[in-house]
């Protein structure tokens, strides 16, 4: 009696274990008909090809099994990648922010439902594999060559293309924006001949808010790397940027801060790409 009752619980548990698996392959499957269905949506120029043939989740998601949180934060990846560059693919009602001799400028606008939005647009004298590298590969290190950055800490990997973040922001404009920190879900997906790094903010119960620092929240957020049309060892860098600072500060401060930010790190950049040698490391 004790044996069977043993062996009709190991198979009710057997039976309960597999659905539950199939129960989760479902929803994964479902969740990236459904994003597929969205990036049907046309869009013009490179964009447009990344978002077609972006999909939420690659093959090896379907081969292996996520946790219910670990899925959640890869479909938030996902979404901010499509979010940032549908913002991106609607050229209208751009406005010039700042602009250098060298052509690096800075546009604004303000999108329904997320705010101002601000986007670097610039070239780098570097492949682009070189660029996503230091972006993605060494992002842990970005506070050796980005004084505008105190620390990048990877606190969890999710597979190939989806890591949680957290960043600590020095202060600025002397001091009349406090230091922040970001808790961001960020992926990275490489398409054709286009490098996308995109998140947003996200909440990760290890790490509360810290004494004296401000949590700041970045919206829909993407860098974009691709080869300039003509010269293929020059990158093409476009950096998209939505954030709230949180806090009291005047929408002119916020303007500076943010735009400055932007041309600030394309220079810290080149400098760095320059000054630093390249791995084997490729996207």
């Amino acid at each position: 009696m004790f044996l069977a009752t043993f062996k009709l619980c190991a198979g009710s548990s057997y039976r309960h274990v597999r659905n539950m698996k199939g129960l989760r392959h479902q929803a994964v499957l479902a969740i990236g008909q459904e994003l597929n269905r969205t990036l049907g949506d046309p869009s013009p120029g490179w964009i447009s090809q990344v978002r077609r043939r972006s999909s939420l989740l690659g093959s090896q998601l379907e081969a292996t099994l996520y946790s219910e949180q670990e899925l959640s934060y890869i479909q938030q990846g996902e979404v901010a990648m499509q979010k940032a560059l549908g913002i991106l693919s609607n050229q209208e009602g751009w406005k010039k922010e700042n602009q250098q001799e060298n052509g690096d400028e800075v546009l604004s606008k303000v999108v329904p439902d997320v705010g101002k939005v601000f986007r670097l647009e610039v070239v780098v004298d570097q492949p682009m594999d070189r660029l996503y590298e230091e972006l993605v590969d060494r992002m842990e290190a970005m506070a050796e060559w980005n004084p505008n950055v105190k620390e990048i800490k990877v606190l969890q990997k999710i597979g190939r293309d989806t890591v949680i973040t957290h960043e600590l922001a020095a202060a600025a404009a002397g001091n009349l924006v406090g230091p922040r920190d970001f808790v961001s879900v960020r992926c990275a997906k490489r398409r054709g001949s286009t490098c996308v790094l995109a998140g947003m903010a996200t909440l990760w119960g290890e790490m509360p808010e810290q004494t004296g620092v401000i949590r700041a929240e970045h919206g829909p957020t993407c860098m974009v790397l691709h080869p300039l049309a003509g010269s293929p060892s020059k990158t093409k860098f476009t950096w998209l940027l939505s954030i709230d600072l949180k806090g009291w500060l005047p929408k002119t401060i916020i303007n500076q801060v943010l735009s400055q930010t932007q041309m600030e790190f394309a220079n810290h950049l080149r400098k760095r790409l320059e000054s630093s040698p390249a791995s084997e490391a490729r996207c």
